[in-house]
């Protein structure tokens, strides 16, 4: 009996640490890439920063692009459920008012946090979309966001697939402008550019 508790305790202990490990990693390489960029920023650079060894990073992440990958997942799903949770505890008249608000709470949060802007403008692709929608369970919060969204266009006499890539559209969008307009202030603000937006995805969900 006693043996088996020391047995579970040890394996604890050391999950606990794989876990500290991996999130030093997560930690270092989101610090690098916001800070000196992701060209210029090499594996021997994470693993310094995360004070582990270089056979460790290996052990979670294939290279630093799948890295790359799954902190943009990670970061944007927070962001993204952070906008759905809240708009789903308002009422709304019509569902693009819904997704003003969301697209909205978006802009702001990136306004705020604009590292986080460059990371997510520079590398979220529709690949990465895909596999949110291919792995249910571990992005599991992304794939409500999405049929909650697409359950609303497609009775809009859209089919799936267009409003699968509907969904994508206005976050490539959103992005692009959120990335224009608060790093670069180009063309404008984007206090300026917001009502040119919102009524841009209007027009996109009217159709």
């Amino acid at each position: 009996m006693e043996k088996d508790k020391t047995t579970k305790e040890k394996q604890s202990k050391s999950e606990t640490n794989k876990l500290n490990k991996q999130k030093s990693l997560y930690d270092a390489a989101y610090e690098l890439f916001t800070t000196k960029g992701v060209n210029d920023t090499a594996i021997n650079d994470i693993v310094k920063e995360a004070g582990v060894a270089k056979g460790t990073f290996y052990l979670y992440f294939k290279d630093k692009y799948h890295i790359i990958d799954l902190i943009v997942l990670r970061k944007s799903s927070k962001v993204l459920k952070e906008a759905i949770e809240i708009s789903m505890k308002k009422e709304f008249q019509q569902f693009d008012d819904k997704v003003i608000f969301f697209v909205d709470y978006i802009i702001e949060y990136l306004r705020n946090d604009k590292k986080l802007l460059r990371l997510i403008y520079k590398n979220l692709s529709w690949g990465i979309y895909r596999k949110i929608m291919a792995e249910p369970l571990e992005y599991n919060e992304m794939k409500e966001i999405a049929k909650v969204f697409m359950d609303n266009i497609v009775s809009k006499n859209m089919c799936v697939t267009e409003a699968e890539k509907t969904l994508f559209m206005i976050i490539e969008l959103t992005g692009s402008i959120c990335y224009s307009s608060i790093i670069l202030e180009e063309p404008d603000t984007i206090d300026n550019m917001k009502p040119i937006l919102f009524k841009t995805i209007r027009k996109i969900l009217q159709n």
